[in-house]
């Protein structure tokens, strides 16, 4: 690449800085929303459509399982996560993991007679290793809130 390959990435590079350019920042912000939005209506109505068939299965066995509940219990964590996230613009990183501890517990309850015992010695290390990841993110957000960022901090990284 010769001075004038450099000097065309230069350009392009101050060329598309969102920072600079508040309108597309602003656009392209709003189309992220959008999108967020979209994919998160899906995600509600699609546990949504999933839990209505549970029920439903449920009912014509005549029966309720422990598998049926971590399932339902399932459901209902992502209509949490969804609800928080419309509540307050945020997605906790817990609720994520919350969901990965029940379905490897879900998991492991299933399959528990077929698993070996390394298999269900890795599901529960599993397990165990995102119980951790919650009490480190929990440990993180008390340091957050407890000692918070110095204001200087703030005003000298502006935002698009």
């Amino acid at each position: 690449m010769g001075l004038d390959g450099i000097l065309a990435c230069l350009a392009f590079k101050t060329a598309m800085n969102p920072a600079k350019d508040r309108k597309l920042a602003k656009l392209a912000l709003t189309l992220l929303g959008v999108i967020e939005t979209l994919g998160l209506v899906v995600i509600t109505l699609a546990a949504l459509v999933a839990g209505v068939i549970e029920v439903q299965t449920m009912i014509d066995a005549g029966t309720v399982t422990l598998s049926d509940l971590l399932l339902l219990f399932l459901y209902l964590e992502i209509f949490a996560m969804v609800g928080v996230y419309f509540r307050s613009g945020q997605l906790p990183v817990r609720f994520p993991i919350y969901i990965a501890i029940v379905a490897l517990a879900r998991y492991l309850v299933l399959d528990m007679k077929s698993l070996d015992d390394w298999r269900m010695l890795g599901v529960t290390a599993a397990i165990l290793l995102l119980a951790f990841a919650v009490l480190v993110v929990l440990v993180i957000r008390y340091g957050h809130i407890r000692f918070p960022y110095d204001e200087t901090l703030k005003e000298k990284d502006p935002q698009p």
